[in-house]
Formats: C-alpha cells, sequence, structure tokens
C-alpha cells in the first residue's frame, strides 16, 4: 500500500471515530475474507489475531512457546495482504506489541503503519504470564507507540486494550482507570473486551473519556450491535468469531461427509463464477 493511501484511510477511520453515531468493525483473517467483509459495505474491517493463528494451524492469546506463537513478521505480513485488498482502513490486531518494552511496541506500530493500517490495537496483557502488565508500564508502552506516531505525523488511530475483564478478579473501576489512563497517554480508543452486561457496557461508555470499542462474540455482552451502538459504544468488533464460525462450519460438513457420505453442507456455497470474478474485480482494480 503506497503513503497516500495509508494516510488517507487513516484519515477516514479516525473521522469514524469522532462521528455521532458509531460503527461496526467486522474482522478478516486472510486477503479473501477482507474481500468479501468489504463488499458487505462495511467502513472499516479489522485484523484478528486469533483468525490468523487458527488459519496457519496456531493457537492463539497467550502463547508463551515461541514455537507455537505467529511471530510479528508472519501477523505483518498477513496484514499488508489484507490491507492490500481491503477497500477501506483496516485496523490491525497488533496484540501486545510482540515484545515488552516501549521500544519493541513503538516499532511494532512503526511496522503496522508501513504494512498499510489505518489503526491498530495494543494490548496491556503480557502474553508470557497471562496476567496484566503494571499499570505503570502498560501506560508507558502507550506513550511510546503514541511517540511514534506523532513522529511519523501520521494519523493512524492508536487503540488501547486492556484486558482487565478477563483477568481473574478484574472489575469496572480498575478497567476505566486503566482506559483513562491510557487514553490520557495517547490513545485515540480504547478497547474493553469481556463486559459482562448491558450495565457495565452503560457504566463504560458514561466514565471512559474517549471513543469504546466492545467486540461481539466474546464473554456475555449482547450480540446486538444496534443496542451497542445505542448504548453510545463508537466503535464494535468482532474479533476472531467469523473465523472461528468457519471453522465450526468446516468442521460440521467434514463429519457430515465421513458419517453419511453427503454435502449438504454445500447448499449454501457460494458460486465459483461469482467469487472469480469478485476477486479478480478487486486484484484489477488495485
Amino acid at each position: 500500500m503506497t503513503d497516500e493511501r495509508q494516510r488517507n484511510a487513516a484519515a477516514a477511520f479516525r473521522a469514524l471515530h469522532s462521528a455521532p453515531r458509531g460503527f461496526v468493525m467486522p474482522n478478516a483473517w486472510d486477503a479473501g475474507s477482507a474481500i468479501v467483509l468489504a463488499q458487505a459495505g462495511f467502513a472499516a474491517i479489522a485484523t484478528t489475531s486469533a483468525g490468523v493463528a487458527f488459519s496457519l494451524g496456531k493457537p492463539d492469546y497467550s502463547v508463551s512457546d515461541d514455537r507455537l506463537a505467529v511471530s510479528r513478521s508472519e501477523m505483518l505480513d498477513r496484514i499488508a495482504q489484507i490491507t492490500q485488498v481491503a477497500a477501506g482502513p483496516v485496523n490491525g490486531d497488533l496484540e501486545a506489541g510482540y515484545g515488552d518494552t516501549p521500544e519493541r511496541v513503538a516499532e511494532t506500530v512503526r511496522l503496522g503503519i508501513g504494512a498499510g493500517l489505518a489503526g491498530g490495537n495494543i494490548e496491556d496483557a503480557d502474553p508470557v504470564s497471562g496476567g496484566l502488565y503494571d499499570e505503570a508500564r502498560a501506560v508507558e508502552r502507550i506513550t511510546a507507540a503514541r511517540e511514534a506516531i506523532d513522529a511519523l505525523d501520521n494519523p493512524f488511530v492508536l487503540t488501547a486494550r486492556t484486558d482487565v475483564f478477563q483477568t481473574p478478579g478484574g472489575d469496572l473501576a480498575a478497567c476505566v482507570r486503566r482506559a483513562n489512563r491510557f487514553l490520557e497517554a495517547g490513545a485515540d480508543c480504547v478497547f474493553t473486551p469481556g463486559a459482562p452486561d448491558m450495565a457495565t457496557v452503560a457504566a463504560l461508555v458514561r466514565e471512559i473519556d474517549g471513543p469504546l470499542n466492545l467486540v461481539m462474540g466474546l464473554g456475555a455482552v449482547p450480540s446486538d450491535a444496534t443496542a451497542l451502538l445505542d448504548a453510545g459504544v463508537q466503535r464494535i468488533s468482532l474479533g476472531g468469531t467469523f473465523a472461528r464460525a468457519a471453522l465450526a462450519f468446516l468442521r460440521r460438513g467434514a463429519e457430515e461427509l465421513r458419517d453419511h457420505g453427503t454435502i449438504g453442507f454445500a447448499a449454501g456455497q457460494t458460486p465459483q463464477g461469482e467469487l472469480n470474478a469478485l476477486f479478480a474485480g478487486v486484484r484489477l482494480g488495485l
């Protein structure tokens, strides 16, 4: 992706975060899924670390064994494939920045911008310990990312993700405190996966001093984008939901074929010619 195209996408993505009403941003895991989701008319799409990991036959989240983890270069390669074909802005799941130090996080953000991302998430979850980074350290990591973006004078949208609700004993007060500290450190948006109910969602919207991203398909948050947007959530993502659903469909189809010798699962498949035309049209239009 050219520098001009990345900057235009980032500027458009930034505008979505200040729009009067929020938006839904589904997550792709490869170029084909990105094209299909973009064709559906979403204003922006995101990548999913889970979907990318599963497509590589690897596990996702808090993977402490390097032999099992998706490397930064693998993730950035896939991100570049997605941004190349996406019709609009792409937000990247940059996990915990692929390193503990603020310097490593800053480098990852710069590489994400180079790969064409309009924005990206940095988590406060420590993939080695499975807990959260010390709060002061987590703030330093966001500050470093902000400084890297500002040094490039780029409209890239920095999202700070806090996994308070994903850890034992995590509570609303801790989530709000971390979120607001991240915003003060330069985050443009905060992402708080795992909010347990709509009362908590309302409190997050009320008490966090910036745009809020919530994810559907994870935890007990109602799977109703309209209700979340009505509550004041600015950005709704799906994480690995589409990827997991696709793999579940594949498993059910494989079991049907194995046990019954039938392919009823294929009744709703997209025609070959339609996919050929879709993908060729996007590639030729680049």
